[in-house]
């Protein structure tokens, strides 16, 4: 078959075997080791992240594959129309499946403006999808397979590549007599005579359908990932906001009452979970009772995002309410529970209500599931004997005993959430006893917090009594 080149321009000499044998083994240990992260790969079908990863290995093997047979076909030179196919067997190497379909297959055709004939390589007729005894086509019959769509595209390169003698380097679909869509890229020129006219035209043909549906693939579990994320910010921006709207405003210490020489000194903190920002069923809360007394309430659902957050807000709304009303600890969590028991989203969740009175110094408190605050005394750290209670929404008509402790002027308690390390903190005892203030404590507190390991939300709340 005659040159692809004009017929005015020098033709190359072939390579040297050893320099293509080189790049065929460098080409075929790249695939392999692609191949090796695509199946070391944990599998995880719902994750958007991995099935983008996923598909860019794929592409990636695909597209080694098309230049390792490509590697193998200027390695065996010219292609002889008698002889063998225009690619060669696939080898047994990593990957290279001996059954499996050729990826990036190869034909090449010439058509003979003076005399009218046509030659096709083998090849070339299976990717057309043409019985070999049915002939080639001619340069008018050939849009006969392209997609309606692609017609024009095709006769535009044809018509340049003859009349103005533009190479051809374009993609277009076929329409195969199985009713099969291929997608194949064509690239030609025209072969000129010695006066210079165009007395030919000679193509190469790639079918490169897979490539293009990995490619595809690629860019539609990259849309998939980029949407989740788009999801994921608006959802912790609306968390983030419900927490502004419902939780308490302040931040570092805050004192209750307001003023007067018996306030509380009050620290709080929100510790995020790094794994998953959009966490919003944790909560901690202050609020100042017409009594004079302090309602300190700490809590946490399991449910994450908007619904954990919606969640929250509907108990903490009921839980102040009923607080104004004068309703003690114990009362007021078995109301949660029956609460948190029939609504739309029924799920378990722990909290602690605890209410102080700084005429008498008493810290009543009442616990559903939850840990018991950290007693700071005399520089020592314990936790607090529990009365009963079970996990809100854990079972019908629970009851919840309420304890008492009378704290003393200096006296400091640590209220928490399951994921602080206790045994870190009540260890802390003799730092703790140095600390000048709730917020200083607090954030000691949160620096041994961030030392452990810990993957999930933490509240925690500081509350040193005046004196």
């Amino acid at each position: 078959m005659p040159s692809p080149l004009f017929a005015d321009r020098p033709v190359p000499g072939p390579a040297e075997p050893a320099t293509m044998d080189a790049l065929i083994t460098r080409t075929r240990r790249l695939r392999g080791d692609v191949d090796a992260v695509r199946r070391d790969t944990e599998v995880d079908d719902g994750d958007t992240l991995w099935r983008w990863q996923r598909a860019l290995c794929d592409l990636a093997v695909r597209q080694l594959d098309h230049l390792g047979s490509h590697l193998d076909q200027l390695k065996a030179g010219r292609p002889d129309a008698d002889g063998p196919p225009d690619h060669p067997e696939r080898d047994a190497s990593p990957g290279h499946g001996r059954t499996g379909p050729r990826l990036g297959r190869v034909g090449s055709g010439e058509w003979n403006l003076l005399t009218d004939e046509v030659s096709w390589s083998d090849e070339l007729f299976r990717i057309l999808g043409r019985d070999p005894e049915s002939g080639p086509l001619s340069l008018d019959e050939l849009p006969s397979l392209v997609h309606p769509d692609d017609q024009v595209l095709l006769t535009a390169m044809v018509t340049d590549c003859l009349i103005d003698g533009k190479p051809m380097d374009g993609e277009f679909r076929i329409i195969r007599a199985d009713g099969r869509v291929r997608v194949l890229h064509m690239m030609g020129e025209p072969i000129l005579d010695t006066d210079g006219c165009t007395a030919s035209m000679w193509a190469v043909l790639r079918d490169i359908s897979a490539l293009r549906h990995g490619e595809q693939t690629v860019r539609d579990s990259h849309d998939s990932l980029r949407r989740e994320d788009h999801l994921a910010r608006t959802e912790h921006r609306l968390v983030a906001e419900l927490h502004e709207a419902v939780l308490p405003a302040w931040h570092g210490s805050s004192y209750l009452p307001r003023s007067g020489p018996g306030a509380l000194d009050l620290a709080a903190r929100r510790l995020p979970d790094t794994a998953h920002p959009a966490t919003g069923g944790h909560w901690l809360d202050v609020l100042e009772l017409p009594c004079g007394e302090a309602l300190l309430t700490i809590g946490e659902l399991p449910l994450r995002g908007v619904a954990g957050a919606s969640s929250m807000a509907m108990l903490l709304g009921a839980l102040r309410g009923m607080a104004v009303a004068g309703i003690a600890p114990g009362a007021l969590l078995g109301h949660l529970n029956q609460l948190l028991e029939t609504s739309e989203q029924p799920a378990l969740g722990s909290a602690l209500c605890s209410r102080y009175a700084p005429r008498t110094g008493t810290f009543s408190w009442a616990q559903a599931g939850h840990p018991a605050p950290l007693l700071f005394r005399d520089g020592t750290g314990h936790a607090l004997t529990p009365p009963d209670g079970v996990l809100l929404g854990a079972t019908s008509g629970a009851v919840y005993e309420q304890a008492e402790i009378q704290l003393r002027p200096g006296d400091l308690l640590v209220l928490h959430t399951d994921e602080l390390p206790r045994d870190r903190v009540v260890g802390l005892a003799p730092r703790i006893a140095g600390t000048r203030s709730a917020r200083e404590c607090a954030q000691l507190i949160v620096e041994e917090s961030d030392r452990a390991e810990r993957t999930d939300p933490a509240c925690l709340m500081v509350i040193r009594i005046p004196g």
